[in-house]
């Protein structure tokens, strides 16, 4: 009998879902700022803050403006309406943002002109030899580039793409005029005791020129940039030659990108989903990025030509858009500055000379990317393409890489007469163009392509493969907690499992079944699938836990994840937690759940990494009296991934397997560099690094573990160079 859970509901039990991801990017800015860091990767650290902010608000707090556009007043489970929420993630991200750039002015920049890398943002700064190379670099690369755009009667104000860094500027017509009043007769007389009239007027930075440029040498040895909007800053007199400048700056705009497609009415998904890409360069504005220095004039025309609130107005002391950080973090030269690229490892289990049908033939085969290489996944699919046996391949795709080998493999396998099905989602949010662009070419290439489903999302990572063979016909899975993306593979850290187990490889086809034809399998065997079945099955592990401890047994739940926001699941821990259950959350992001309520949640613990490497994983451990299970798979506990997405969520039964996954949550769960601990007041706390404990960082003893098991295949599980004595999570 389920548990009422409604005690648990109360509103004070919870923390806002955007606050909380407010928090997550703090933590981001943490590493940014932490100066163990090497310098690179703490400039990497914060492109990854600022191009988090823009998706946020691109999505989340567009979504949150229309509601209250649209008088849409009921609270969420923290008890907070929309309009409180952006009333308090106004104060909160104008405090990330002049926090962000307090370390950039403070700490980052001088400590790059430390180790030779100067950052010029100002045209003053130059000398003589640089600034006659800058402003060549602007007559014969930048200039032919450049489209000015003033407004008058004529010219209304020109729409403005979204994200796209625009120089302002206000300008007043020489007394001689343009060169269109001449020609109407109407050249500007000198009248005395005037003041001339502003005129406002734009031009775009151009995106298909580097941000910055690399100068000669200065007058101390090291490397210069200057960036690219300061040139055309400088220089913008020569796009308005009948102008005097009053006063210029930097601006960007960031708009409403929430798609918003009724899937009931339109006709054609496919058709839809291109229409609304078109109007996401122009949603609603909701957030405006200026220069702090920017002219009041200026900026009340900005305002108001925008429609903008001043609540959405960021002021910033710094170069507006930080994500160009990140291709900077690629300049030669600095090697010593950054971490140490790690390659990938060989996956013991496939290090002979069987092909990877035969291996996984002989047992169930884990990975743990990006410690393991991707290279199985792709084989997976283009040995089966080639294979004569094969008779069919199944997968789905949510993200993959611009140049993806898989989809070029599903396109070959479909050229030489395999059946292959594929499942693109066109509505993975930012990718939608790229996958309508593979789905049309696999449709060419002959396979039956699946362009999501009516009101859902398809999010599972699961590939089928049939394969005709002396016993019969044999199924091989690979089911993930990772996109197939081969890019993506090498920088967040995701398991999958290789299997032929008859019954998953039966529920494997009975998922392919429920996408393609809508047909609900009777029973599952052993995946669970949201989202019909998904959320009662965790309800019901969390509540076995609850009903041991209860019987006075040892009770354990450890669970890693991207986010943890469903209502349901953080009552149910709650009720858990309060019976005597323990409880351990390794959370990257969002987290609405609160630790140290009295007698409700003080045998939970929250956990946070930041590394890297992205944690992406999923995994669930549940105690069961003894009787340990392991779960791994695509879905976060959140609404979205329980209710609205179809997501697979499967065991790992191998005795080896479930150990080292336990091992990997150990591992975790002793980091005392990069974990942090969610306290009562909603902050996180660093572990303590001064316990005088070896200092362990769980991704860089992933990576060497890795290395050491390549070169020690023969019994993998002896290889680890860490156990710890007594279990870490206990």
């Amino acid at each position: 009998m389920a548990a009422d859970l409604t005690p648990y509901f109360k509103p004070e039990y919870y923390r806002n879902r955007e606050l909380s991801w407010v928090s997550f990017n703090e933590r981001i800015l943490g590493e940014a700022k932490d100066k163990e860091n090497p310098l690179f990767e703490r400039m990497k650290f914060m492109s990854i803050v600022s191009s988090n902010l823009d998706e946020f608000f691109m999505v989340r707090v567009a979504s949150l403006k229309d509601m209250v556009n649209t008088s849409y007043e009921k609270p969420d489970i923290a008890g907070m309406t929309p309009k409180a929420q952006l009333k308090e993630l106004s104060v909160r991200t104008h405090d990330l943002v002049q926090a962000q750039y307090t370390s950039l002015n403070r700490s980052l920049i001088p400590s790059l002109e430390k180790k030779g890398l100067y950052l010029i943002d100002r045209y003053e700064k130059l000398t003589a030899e640089q600034a006659a190379f800058v402003d060549k670099f602007f007559d014969e690369m930048v200039y032919p580039v450049l489209t000015p755009m003033a407004m008058d009667s004529a010219r209304p104000f020109p729409l403005i793409r979204n994200k796209s860094l625009n120089i302002g500027a206000l300008l007043t017509k020489k007394e001689e005029g343009d060169w269109l009043s001449k020609v109407n007769g109407k050249e500007k007389k000198k009248k005395k005791n005037k003041q001339a009239e502003l005129e406002f007027a734009t031009v775009q930075v151009p995106s298909v020129l580097s941000r910055f440029v690399k100068l000669p040498q200065g007058e101390k040895e090291g490397t210069y940039i200057i960036l690219l909007e300061e040139i055309i800053e400088k220089n913008i007199q020569k796009l308005f030659m009948s102008y005097d400048i009053v006063c210029t700056c930097p601006y960007r705009i960031m708009r409403n990108a929430d798609l918003s497609i009724d899937e009931d009415e339109a006709a054609d998904l496919l058709v839809e989903i291109q229409k609304q890409l078109k109007k996401r360069q122009w949603g609603e504005v909701i957030r405006l990025e200026v220069e702090e220095r920017i002219d009041k004039r200026l900026l009340k025309i900005l305002k108001n030509e925008f429609q903008i609130k001043e609540e959405d107005i960021f002021c910033i002391n710094g170069p507006v858009d930080l994500t160009f950080l990140m291709k900077l973090y690629g300049l030669p030269g600095f090697e010593e500055l950054k971490t140490k690229p790690f390659s990938p490892a060989k996956v013991p289990a496939l290090m002979n000379e069987d092909d990877i049908f035969a291996n996984i033939r002989k047992k169930d085969i884990l990975l743990h990317h990006p410690y393991n290489t991707f290279d199985p996944v792709v084989n997976f699919v283009q040995q089966a393409a080639k294979d004569p046996d094969v008779l069919a391949i199944k997968q789905t795709l949510y993200r993959v890489s611009g140049n993806s080998p898989i989809v070029a493999a599903l396109a070959q396998a479909a050229e030489n007469g395999k059946q292959v099905s594929v499942l693109v989602e066109l509505k993975a949010r930012f990718d939608e163009e790229n996958n309508i662009a593979w789905a049309k070419k696999l449709e060419k290439a002959g396979c039956h392509v699946i362009y999501g489903l009516l009101g859902l999302k398809t999010h599972s990572k699961i590939t089928l493969i049939v394969r005709r063979e002396e016993t019969g016909i044999r199924r091989y899975v690979h089911l993930g907690t990772g996109n197939y993306n081969d890019s993506t593979a090498k920088l967040y850290t995701d398991l999958g499992l290789l299997t032929c187990d008859a019954k998953i490889g039966e529920d494997a086809t009975a998922v392919f079944n429920m996408l393609s034809g809508y047909s609900e399998p009777s029973r599952w065997n052993k995946l669970i699938v949201a989202p019909l079945w998904m959320k009662n099955r965790f309800l019901f592990m969390i509540q076995r836990e609850e009903e041991n401890a209860k019987k006075g047994l040892e009770a354990k739940i450890i669970a890693k994840m991207n986010s943890l926001c469903d209502q349901q699941i953080i009552a149910a821990l709650y009720s858990a937690a309060a019976a005597g259950v323990k409880i351990d959350l390794i959370i990257r992001g969002i987290c609405c759940l609160k630790t140290g309520i009295p007698g409700i949640s003080e045998n939970i613990t929250v956990h946070s990494l930041v590394g890297n490497f992205l944690e992406h994983a999923r995994v669930f451990y549940f105690y069961s009296n003894g009787f340990e299970e392991v779960y791994m798979g695509s879905a976060d506990w959140m609404p979205r991934n329980l209710d609205k997405r179809v997501e697979i969520v499967f065991p790992v039964e191998d005795p080896e397997l479930k150990e080292e996954v336990i091992h990997i949550l150990d591992i975790q769960l002793a980091d005392n560099r990069k974990r942090r601990i969610l306290l009562p007041d909603g902050n996180y706390e660093r572990i303590d690094r001064r316990g005088g404990k070896p200092a362990l960082i769980a991704q860089d003893f992933f990576c060497e573990e890795a290395t050491q098991r390549a070169v020690l295949p023969a019994d993998p599980m002896n290889s680890r160079i860490f156990i710890p004595a007594e279990p870490l999570t206990e």
